[in-house]
């Protein structure tokens, strides 16, 4: 008598397992055709993962290259509600960037709780701008703190500051002499402080970034190799040339041609 039981409630889950299977084949079709219909793609695989990769590595500049708001073009609609809808985007954001860097060295607990407070933050917005500004923040704090992971020391208040700063203003021409005023010191005591905590100096160390950020361009964008030159405040296309070349080894036209990347299998173009 219970085995005679049994029978209907198995024949009632598989009878619920297949309208549940038809209701999401359903909603896939109809996501799909939309989708075709819109001429909606996601975002490029490969350049996602370029940015993750660039927090778990700590590469400021490169995050910043990369960083790209929520809920522009290439993102998928979660949510009816505009504002639900970010939100749940940047959980998503929240959730990969804290793997990759528990991947990257960060201690799960100190990950987690990263997470959490910036998940708890998320749930508090009250407008598209303040998810906005948790998503940058969340970003900027998840990669400062890979750097110092990566570099096996936290920096003093002072070279902090000045990294900040380069970073902040990579685009730009930066002297010395600006970053001292930033931090309130004179030019003498950053120079000696920036390459006592860096092992290089200040100059060597803006030039290293701005090639690495055009590195990322390069293969991530569809800037010219001009229009980078022009946007990393170089003085001229042939002195980027020539840095390009000190610092990577090849030319910026074959950097392109070698790593311009589009597939995430390795897929290159020649992109001049």
């Amino acid at each position: 008598m219970p085995q005679d039981q049994e029978i209907p409630d198995m024949i009632n889950d598989t009878e619920e397992d297949e309208t549940y299977h038809l209701d999401t084949q359903k909603a896939l079709s109809k996501h799909f055709f939309e989708k075709r219909e819109n001429g909606w793609k996601h975002a490029p695989f490969e350049r996602e993962m370029a940015f993750y990769e660039s927090v778990r590595s700590g590469s400021m500049e490169t995050v910043k290259t990369l960083f790209t708001p929520l809920g522009g073009e290439g993102f998928g609609k979660l949510s009816e509600d505009p504002l639900r809808n970010l939100k749940y985007h940047l959980v998503v954001s929240i959730a990969m960037i804290t793997r990759f860097c528990i991947n990257g060295g960060m201690t799960p607990e100190e990950a987690y709780s990263f997470s959490d407070v910036y998940i708890q933050q998320t749930d508090c917005c009250r407008n598209q701008e303040e998810i906005h500004d948790v998503h940058y923040r969340m970003t900027i704090a998840f990669t400062k703190r890979m750097r110092q992971i990566r570099n096996g020391h936290i920096y003093s208040k002072t070279a902090a500051l000045m990294l900040d700063y380069i970073s902040d203003h990579l685009h730009e021409k930066i002297l010395v002499q600006d970053i001292a005023d930033f931090v309130s010191c004179t030019v003498s005591y950053v120079s000696r402080l920036f390459r006592a905590e860096m092992g290089v100096s200040i100059s060597s160390y803006i030039m290293q970034k701005k090639i690495e950020a055009a590195a990322s361009l390069l293969q991530f964008s569809d800037y010219s190799a001009l229009e980078i030159s022009n946007y990393l405040q170089f003085s001229s296309q042939s002195y980027f040339i020539k840095q390009f070349k000190k610092y990577i080894g090849i030319t910026p036209k074959e950097y392109r041609k070698r790593y311009y990347t589009v597939g995430w299998l390795n897929k290159k173009i020649e992109k001049e």
